[in-house]
């Protein structure tokens, strides 16, 4: 635990002892999606969501954020939850020549009341290359992992590619994602893979996006209600960036 709050800390002193008034930016987002899906997983049971976050950047590259969205994963569960997930961020990107790197800190909290059931707040820490319109990224579990105890060393590795068509505003998206689980009781089960193309369209700042996804997710995703929550669907979302 010491360990994580020193990394928070240390990233965090880095951006104020950096920062300026004028080579900060704030943006904020906000979305609403017939499905939450992450790395292939439905957190809603198939449901829509509402999302919205914000970013404070400077211009050296460091960076801090807090995002949200909508859940019922836990509550499904049979976990008392405020059906509310909240993820805080500080990271740092830049580029080197053609390449883009990005790495920094996540912390995913899910308040509730779990009882003797494993707290499902996550620690990750991240790092991405990109290059053109390709990217990899690679996330690095410091703990518990998403309700799953002593999952410290998971990781999840994505490629991604987007594509813009021009001036159409049209953006095309591939992905492919592995969620390893290492250390736990449950590894086999919990570990598999995750695809999805995509199409975004931009008209003028309200960005509509329609992704298929699906996964080789086996029992360990099908909740108490039945649903299988890696299966192939269709996901349509509204996304607007201020």
């Amino acid at each position: 635990m010491l360990k994580k709050k020193l990394i928070v800390a240390a990233l965090a002193a880095s951006f104020a002892a950096s920062a300026s008034a004028e080579d900060l930016s704030f943006s904020s987002n906000v979305t609403l999606a017939s499905d939450y899906l992450y790395r292939g997983i439905s957190q809603t049971g198939k449901n829509p969501a509402v999302q919205g976050g914000f970013d404070l950047s400077h211009a050296s590259g460091l960076y801090a954020g807090v995002w949200g969205s909508s859940i019922s994963w836990l509550g499904d569960a049979g976990i008392p939850n405020s059906g509310t997930e909240i993820d805080t961020y500080v990271g740092y990107k830049g580029t080197a020549g053609d390449v883009s790197y990005d790495a920094g800190f996540l912390r995913y909290n899910y308040p509730g009341t779990y009882g003797t059931a494993t707290k499902a707040d996550t620690n990750e820490v991240y790092g991405s290359v990109g290059y053109s319109f390709v990217s990899a990224k690679l996330s690095y579990s410091l703990g518990d992992l998403f309700g799953v105890a002593n999952a410290s060393g998971s990781t999840y590795l994505e490629f991604n590619v987007s594509y813009p068509m021009g001036d159409s505003g049209v953006t095309l998206g591939a992905h492919y994602g592995k969620q390893t689980y290492s250390g736990t009781t449950v590894d086999s089960a919990a570990t598999y893979s995750d695809y999805k193309l995509s199409a975004a369209k931009d008209f003028s700042g309200y960005v509509l996006t329609a992704a298929y996804s699906s996964t080789n997710a086996g029992a360990f995703y099908t909740n108490a209600q039945g649903d299988e929550l890696g299966k192939g669907t269709l996901v349509l979302s509204l996304s607007r960036a201020m």
